[in-house]
């Protein structure tokens, strides 16, 4: 996404965006301390990697903390050094490496390190050294993922390797932590062998003289569904955005936090017979009014969403017509326009307020999920925040 210049108004310029994702930061506020909630006495790790799924890292961050989150989780590095060049100085876990990262900054900064290797640990451990500092990790242990983590085949030699990087005074072990596969699939039988996998995982650091200060399992679906899957803390992402970890058992009560907008940039006639955009894929079976609305695939609306969605505009729901393009989109208005001008907002998705659809509709209609719908916005997209003292544009 973009960042908005700054200009001043006068009678022929505003400063409103043409495409723009509105972030509501009292939504992430309110989601957070739903999850606390269904948490229990188990603490929230807020979980921000991928920009915080494309809403802003630093200012959902905030939001979340302010809301009670006791520690941020991130992916990389770079994210991890992002939060803490704001100013955010709670516990922050950045679990996704490769093996020649540049980890000292990190540990200079009290980045806590999720390591998945011996290959990782080594890595750290030379960093931690040459800098002096001794580095804070968490051990990411793959208990049936097979994807991030500690294999099974190398758990032996790790946990000799991390008990002389302990010992030397190289590490501390801070805490331990899984990645379900099945969180989604309410019953799955896999999930409970992924928790006894990592209990025996803790029971084995802990008989080497490393016993995890905090272990967490949950991420947002097994937090709402799973209470005993709570451990000492919980690890939630997309609920915190507001859309559903599990659409079709319901919304659980999130708030989505991100709203699509965008300005009308055109009204014009279009006559009956007339195709309307590439390919004239739509033609018009009487004559009609049209809206032009600046966004596109480059921007973040699927172009195999062409002709299958609907925009909330002018008080109703008003069907795209024809191919989307890369800069724009066209809607009907019907005969005489309903009364649509040109400046008028036109909504994409958001949490239903105005009439639009949410995120999960367009999942639906992609046959996808809503975690990518989201953070598929892009382009030209400015951001704007609300609430929680926001009103800046990124």
């Amino acid at each position: 996404m973009t960042t908005a210049e700054p200009r001043p108004r006068n009678h022929l310029h505003h400063d409103l965006p043409q495409a723009e994702a509105l972030i509501d930061l009292d939504a992430v506020a309110e989601n957070v301390r739903r999850l606390r909630e269904f948490a229990g006495d188990a603490a929230v790790m807020a979980v921000v990697k991928a920009d915080a799924y494309n809403h802003g890292a630093v200012p959902v961050a905030r939001a979340a903390v302010a809301a009670g989150a006791r520690e941020l989780g991130v992916t990389t590095l770079t994210e991890a050094l992002e939060l803490r060049r704001a100013g955010i100085d709670v516990p922050v876990l950045s679990w996704l490496h490769t093996v020649d990262a540049d980890f000292a900054p990190a540990i200079t900064a009290g980045v806590e390190l999720g390591v998945s290797s011996t290959r990782h640990l080594a890595s750290i451990v030379a960093a931690a050294r040459e800098t002096g500092v001794t580095a804070v990790l968490t051990a990411k242990i793959d208990t049936g993922l097979n994807r991030n983590g500690v294999a099974r085949d190398e758990w032996p030699a790790f946990l000799q390797d991390l008990g002389r990087a302990h010992a030397e005074g190289a590490i501390r072990l801070r805490g331990a932590f899984s990645h379900l596969a099945h969180a989604d699939e309410l019953g799955h039988p896999e999930i409970d062998c992924q928790r006894d996998r990592l209990r025996e995982a803790v029971a084995d650091l802990s008989r080497h003289g490393m016993s995890p200060e905090v272990v967490h399992l949950s991420n947002s679906a097994a937090t709402v569904t799973r209470p005993d899957l709570r451990f000492d803390m919980v690890r939630p992402g997309i609920a915190m955005y507001g859309l559903s970890p599990i659409p079709e058992v319901g919304d659980f009560g999130f708030r989505p936090a991100m709203t699509l907008r965008t300005r009308v940039a055109l009204v014009k006639k279009v006559r009956a017979g007339s195709g309307v955009s590439y390919g004239h894929r739509w033609v018009a079976p009487t004559d009609t009014t049209v809206a032009l609305l600046p966004m596109g695939y480059a921007d973040g609306i699927r172009r195999n969403l062409s002709g299958r969605f609907e925009v909330q505009l002018g008080g109703r729901r008003r069907p795209q017509l024809g191919r989307v393009c890369m800069d724009q989109v066209v809607v009907d208005l019907g005969p005489d326009g309903d009364g649509v001008k040109e400046g008028d907002t036109a909504f994409f998705f958001g949490d239903g307020r105005h009439g639009e659809p949410v995120a999960q509709v367009w999942a639906d209609l992609l046959d996808t999920i809503n975690y990518e719908v989201v953070t598929g916005v892009g382009g030209r997209t400015v951001r704007t925040y609300v609430g929680g003292g926001g009103g800046e544009r990124r």
